[in-house]
């Protein structure tokens, strides 16, 4: 008598990120991205971390909650940058990130991502907070211009990335590179096993 393999549990990854998806697919994984359309404005929290973990359950649960997203495991993710004390998101325009470019440079900073898994066969969630220290350089105020000027920083928390043009520009990180880039895949593991959901199981080939 042979026994067949128990399929694969649907993953749904509620964000647009492709940096996150990028990462979720690296390690195996294929899930489907569903974008949770929360206001992030209207979502505000009393320190950095927590503002991170509350953006990234309210994504979750507003996923978690489409018909779309029945049975499967939804994860949201949310990362801002605490630099003195302030939470760094998507800068709103070039002269923002050009500013805090200028600000960030020769200092450290704390990357912090909200990370969220809801079972939505049983209702059960998991979730957690990832924090990594990033170095920064010191880039010109030449070399800043033109990396504001390429409109990455626009479209990522803290306005700079570890796998894109502002690599260059950050001399280390203490912690999860994964979790710089937007996803903290040991952090991810974890929450699955409170969820009983061995991450190897997810694995799509």
């Amino acid at each position: 008598m042979t026994t067949r393999a128990l399929p694969a549990r649907r993953l749904v990854l509620a964000s647009q990120s492709p940096a996150r998806l990028g990462l979720l697919r690296q390690a195996g994984l294929a899930p489907e991205v569903i974008v949770s359309g929360v206001d992030e404005d209207g979502v505000t929290a009393a320190t950095p971390g927590e503002l991170a973990l509350d953006l990234a359950k309210a994504k979750a649960a507003a996923v978690a909650a489409r018909p779309e997203a029945a049975g499967a495991l939804v994860v949201g993710c949310d990362s801002v940058l605490e630099l003195d004390g302030r939470a760094l998101g998507k800068p709103a325009d070039a002269a923002e990130a050009l500013t805090r470019w200028k600000d960030m440079r020769g200092r450290s900073g704390v990357l912090m991502t909200g990370h969220c898994v809801v079972d939505t066969a049983d209702g059960r969630r998991a979730a957690a907070t990832a924090a990594t220290t990033v170095r920064f350089g010191e880039p010109s105020d030449e070399e800043i211009a033109a990396y504001v000027a390429s409109g990455e920083p626009l479209h990522v928390a803290g306005a700079f990335t570890l796998d894109g043009r502002s690599a260059p520009f950050i001399d280390g990180i203490d912690g999860d590179p994964g979790n710089v880039i937007g996803l903290s895949l040991p952090l991810l593991r974890r929450l699955l096993a409170e969820l009983d959901v061995p991450l190897t199981g997810l694995w799509t080939a």
